[in-house]
């Protein structure tokens, strides 16, 4: 029997039950009906439930999916998903590019420069064998220069632009605004972004590509995995405070047992397996979105996204929102009404995840990266997990520069996320929480303790949360930053990616990267998007450099 997840109506009522409960809708009514039917509770950690249901239970599922979705709530005034709404409710929005010099003020005086707290040198781990690099034999992390690039050149390919980027009406303004033009007082001219696309280097992108790779690689192995249960498989091989990739060398069996590890990538990302960076939809998605700029250019619509999906990413690959986007774009929906329609995950992490693009090819212009994120968001997603993606998309704009802190740049990422919004709490928290304490466990458990009892693990808000709190705490530190996002639980590989992403982006260069993280990547990403599987992340950082150049 072919039960596949994330799809079956009968699977998806009881996430769309507590999605409502987050939007402060009232579902009560709904919930009892269907309890009464025999509906049942959302599969725990997968996506389909182990029994087809009955015809009758299915078209229930339907009607009731229906009927939650047009359920009024109080956070529709405060969470909206049209981009002028999002902009009028963010006071501090990017007015242009931003100049060379100090951030943004903290609004609250929580995300200041905080001494430095990177991991001790990691101990040895039982598993590694002896030729393994001594820890410590590479810098952690070095300042960018900011040089311009002498290695790349812009090439001359045609593309499709001055598109329409609105795709019809959410209910709360257009889809989203076209991209925008600088429009801050006293910015540099010189190109784009200010002059920031010119200092942004090949070598800076291809850091930020591999730090990707390697906090994606980091969490794969330990994803669905409860909190408690990571602690005791690293702490099991001496890899505690994590500092290296896990391993199932010494790792006692009944362990094991209690906590296996994610049977799909179990067999290439354990340290001991590790042979190349193995697809992951972490990876699919950016990919995807350098093809998508390479064929229509920062100007691309929602639509051109829609697609570019239908045409090179295999259904197989699609998780969550946007395996139900994808179905709906199948089925005639047309965007943005594919994030909406029975879609339970539209607040989930997916949208975070295709954000990097937007922020690499807009250094310097959060505002413009954010735009950009939004138009690809709304496909799949709504409110907080679209604005997920505008925020990593600002953060990784700034950190472009070369010249700004990670502290400035979560600054810069949070001006685009609305202010009452339960996103901005979360990340307002966060950065509070790890400011205030020493051991990176009590953020965790702090975190945990405000967010698992309500939101899925796979959800925007408690993962981006983890994310910014991870960077806070490891003033932007690779290896900290990626070893804390992992540690943190929850989506382990997503989180690991985005921080992994970001840290690497300021460290500036792939030489500042710890070669026991980046060597067993060996250049290589499998993936199943036409035209990339095998390719090297030197390579995609060119690739990557002529959009962020392009005119």
């Amino acid at each position: 029997m072919l039960r596949l997840t994330w799809v079956q109506p009968e699977d998806l009522v009881a996430h769309e039950l507590r999605q409502a409960r987050q939007d402060g809708r009232e579902p009560s009514a709904i919930e009892a009906r269907w309890k009464a039917a025999g509906g049942g509770a959302a599969p725990v950690r997968a996506g389909a439930s182990p029994q087809r249901a009955s015809r009758y239970l299915r078209l229930l599922a339907e009607d009731l999916l229906d009927e939650l979705a047009e359920l009024p709530g109080p956070a529709a005034e405060r969470e909206p998903t049209g981009l002028p709404r999002i902009k009028a409710l963010c006071p501090d929005w990017p007015t242009g590019p931003l100049r060379p010099g100090p951030a943004p003020t903290d609004r609250d005086s929580t995300a200041r420069r905080r001494p430095d707290r990177r991991p001790p040198a990691p101990r040895p781990v039982r598993g590694t064998t002896a030729g393994d690099p001594p820890a410590g034999a590479v810098p952690e992390a070095t300042a960018p220069t900011g040089a311009a690039p002498t290695d790349a050149t812009p090439g001359d390919a045609t593309r499709a632009s001055n598109r329409s980027a609105d795709d019809g009406p959410t209910g709360d303004g257009p889809t989203s605004d076209g991209p925008t033009g600088p429009t801050g007082d006293g910015s540099a001219s010189d190109g784009p972004a200010g002059g920031f696309a010119a200092a942004l280097t090949p070598l800076a992108l291809e850091a930020a590509w591999l730090g990707r790779a390697v906090g994606c690689l980091l969490g794969k192995p330990i994803e669905k995995l409860p909190l408690d249960g990571i602690r005791q498989l690293a702490r099991s091989t001496g890899n505690w405070p994590l500092a290296a990739y896990f391993t199932a060398r010494g790792v006692p069996a009944d362990l094991m047992a209690a906590h296996p590890w994610n049977r799909r990538s179990a067999g290439t990302s354990l340290a001991e397996n590790i042979d190349g960076m193995p697809e992951d939809d972490d990876l699919n998605h950016p990919l995807l979105n350098l093809l998508l700029l390479a064929r229509h250019g920062k100007a691309f619509s929602t639509a051109d996204l829609a697609r570019l999906w239908l045409d090179e990413l295999p259904a197989g690959r699609t998780f969550t929102a946007e395996r139900i986007a994808y179905r709906n774009l199948l089925a005639g929906l047309e965007p943005p009404h594919t994030a909406r329609h029975r879609n339970p995950f539209r607040e989930w992490i997916g949208a975070l995840i295709r954000a990097d693009v937007h922020g690499w090819t807009n250094p310097g212009d959060p505002a413009a990266a954010a735009e950009q994120a939004h138009r690809d968001a709304v496909l799949s997603h709504t409110a907080n997990g679209v604005y997920a993606a505008m925020f990593t998309a600002a953060t990784i704009a700034a950190a472009a520069t070369g010249s700004l802190d990670v502290h400035a740049c979560l600054r810069v990422g949070r001006s685009v996320v609305p202010s009452r919004s339960r996103l901005a709490d979360a990340l307002d928290h966060a950065v509070g929480t790890a400011a205030a304490h020493q051991d990176f466990d009590q953020v965790v458990d702090a975190l945990h303790a405000r967010y698992s009892a309500t939101y899925h693990w796979v959800h925007a808000i408690p993962n981006t949360a983890l994310i910014a709190a991870a960077l806070t705490h490891a003033d932007g530190d690779f290896t900290g930053s990626i070893c804390r996002a992992v540690s943190g639980g929850w989506d382990t590989d997503s989180a690991g990616a985005t921080a992994g992403s970001i840290a690497g982006l300021l460290a500036g260069s792939p030489a500042a990267l710890p070669d026991r993280w980046t060597a067993p990547l060996k250049n290589r990403l499998a993936t199943s998007v036409t035209g990339f599987d095998g390719i090297g992340f030197d390579t995609l950082a060119h690739l990557t450099h002529l959009e962020a150049t392009r005119p």
